[in-house]
């Protein structure tokens, strides 16, 4: 996870804490913890950028629609980070 930016971090927070939830309601839930506007062209890549890495799955719900749940290699990533940040913060 050391190489993810911090945007990503924070994807992989997202949907891991929700069930296979969609691209649009990933940007809602980001958008509500930046307090702002997050636009297509600065959340797709950044998913993809997650997927390529095996941290994320990304399947489709219909036609239009992908939804995002995280791997067992997010899941260990995340709890490495906490592991690493608990040392330095409690």
């Amino acid at each position: 996870m050391d190489d993810l930016t911090g945007f990503q971090r924070d994807l992989l927070y997202v949907i891991a804490g929700a069930d296979r939830p969609s691209g649009q309601d990933v940007k809602d839930e980001i958008e509500r913890y930046y307090s702002s506007e997050i636009n297509h062209g600065r959340l797709y890549p950044n998913l993809d950028t997650v997927v390529n890495k095996d941290l994320v799955e990304k399947g489709q719900l219909d036609r239009r629609t992908n939804y995002y749940a995280i791997t067992d290699e997010g899941e260990q990533a995340i709890k490495d980070r906490r592991e690493w940040k608990s040392q330095y913060v409690d």
